[in-house]
């Protein structure tokens, strides 16, 4: 089967340009390994209709409830991940942008009088109420950090939560650039030579990008869906094993697993979760994710041959474990979507295959045997170029993690990747 699977260009996307794919809110926070909104809509389109309930278990930053909403469907999604869940119900919030700009114009310069004329009263309010984590000194020089904070402290204070997560999103994606985390490396680098940028007048521009692409998310949606937005939209913060959807309810489910080592994503993420305060300990974080090798869990049938081979040959040791726990993990998962998907309703995967040591982990066949166990059979699948994704390309032949540096001994993470479409029978 996916020995006479070939490239198939059209679902390569390679005419987007960034402006396509970060167009409405889509273009709100640059999230890590998410897939283009086109990809989205040309699965919800192709394999559902108006009306139609859409899943994502894995939803990220809600790209696929985004496109649900604009194609006239029900969005439900689920992530582990706080600052996903935050980025996504804010992606999915329509907002009169009257409202927004009223907000906007009084925080902005009830921030001007806080940071230029205020400031030392302000830093100690803020600091006091914000409690921020010691590593926030790691990552931001001390006039950031306090800008930052008198920012953050300002942002809290807004009654409305949906226009309040609005500027705690624009927060998180300056956090960033707000820092000395090196600006083009997506693994967590210190450049203690980058440039200094001004809390404030980044935060502004940012919020003007938003703006407008809120305004044109708002005009795009049929008015039903904006007066009643929590009836077309379902975004929680939980375990994909448990889908907020009863029993074959939906018909249809376009997502994008974590890789074997997701983990990592807590790595990528830790600047708005420290200054948001979800996060204590990365090592406590990392044991909520798919497959993390931080937990402890029994030895169980994978029920797939090719993923006990896998497993077998990395054998009795983290790598092992790692790989293991994330197909146990995984299974499961997907007996979830089982129970929610109606008969002869599609699940839509996009997952690629990685190496680690030498050995292939070959995730996609892996789902397909596991898939079919449940009860559902192989409708297509598509194998598609990745242009690009906002993750490190190469891994460490040795350990199998991303790495920021690229020479001979390292390999492509993700070349290509499939788009498994299963069928519950």
């Amino acid at each position: 089967m996916f020995e006479t699977t070939t490239i198939d260009k059209s679902w390569s996307f390679l005419e987007c340009t960034i402006k396509d794919t970060s167009y409405i809110t889509h273009g709100y926070y640059t999230y890590p390994a998410k897939f283009i909104p086109q990809l989205a809509k040309r699965l919800i389109n192709e394999h559902s209709t108006k009306g139609n309930v859409v899943i994502d278990p894995f939803m990220g930053s809600g790209t696929t409830i985004v496109e649900s909403l604009v194609e006239q469907r029900i969005g439900i999604g689920t992530d582990i991940n706080e600052i996903a869940y935050l980025i996504a119900k804010t992606k999915t919030t329509p907002i009169k942008s009257i409202e927004l700009l009223t907000v906007f114009m009084h925080l902005e310069q009830e921030l001007h009088k806080r940071i230029l004329q205020m400031r030392e009263h302000y830093i100690i309010k803020a600091y006091d109420k914000l409690k921020l984590h010691e590593r926030v000194d790691y990552w931001h020089k001390s006039t950031q950090k306090e800008d930052l904070a008198i920012l953050l402290y300002t942002i809290i204070e807004i009654e409305n939560p949906a226009i309040k997560n609005f500027f705690l999103v624009a927060f998180a994606q300056i956090l960033k650039t707000c820092s000395i985390w090196m600006q083009k490396s997506v693994k967590p680098t210190r450049d203690m030579q980058k440039k200094e940028y001004h809390v404030l007048s980044t935060f502004v521009q940012q919020i003007k990008k938003m703006l407008k692409k809120n305004d044109a998310f708002y005009k795009m949606l049929p008015k039903s869906t904006v007066q009643n937005i929590d009836e077309y939209r379902t975004v929680v913060c939980q375990d994909a094993r448990l889908l907020p959807c009863q029993n074959e309810k939906a018909q249809l489910i376009v997502t994008s697993p974590p890789y074997v080592t997701s983990y990592e994503y807590a790595d990528l993420h830790q600047l708005p979760l420290y200054w948001l305060g979800h996060l204590e300990e990365l090592a406590v974080f990392r044991k909520k994710f798919i497959g993390s090798a931080y937990t402890d869990r029994p030895i169980t049938n994978l029920n797939s041959p090719i993923a006990q081979q896998i497993v077998q040959q990395l054998g009795n040791n983290k790598k092992g474990r790692e790989v293991h726990n994330y197909f146990a993990d995984m299974y499961e998962v997907f007996v979830e979507m089982y129970r929610v998907l109606e008969h002869q309703a599609k699940a839509c995967i996009v997952i690629g295959n990685t190496n680690f040591k030498g050995i292939e982990i070959q995730n996609a066949q892996v789902f397909v045997e596991q898939l079919q166990h449940i009860g559902f059979k192989t409708y297509n699948i598509v194998q598609r170029e990745i242009p690009s994704k906002m993750l490190p390309s190469t891994r460490d032949s040795n350990t199998g993690q991303f790495t920021k540096t690229t020479d001979a001994n390292l390999i492509l993470a993700y070349p290509t990747e499939y788009i498994l479409i299963m069928q519950k029978q």
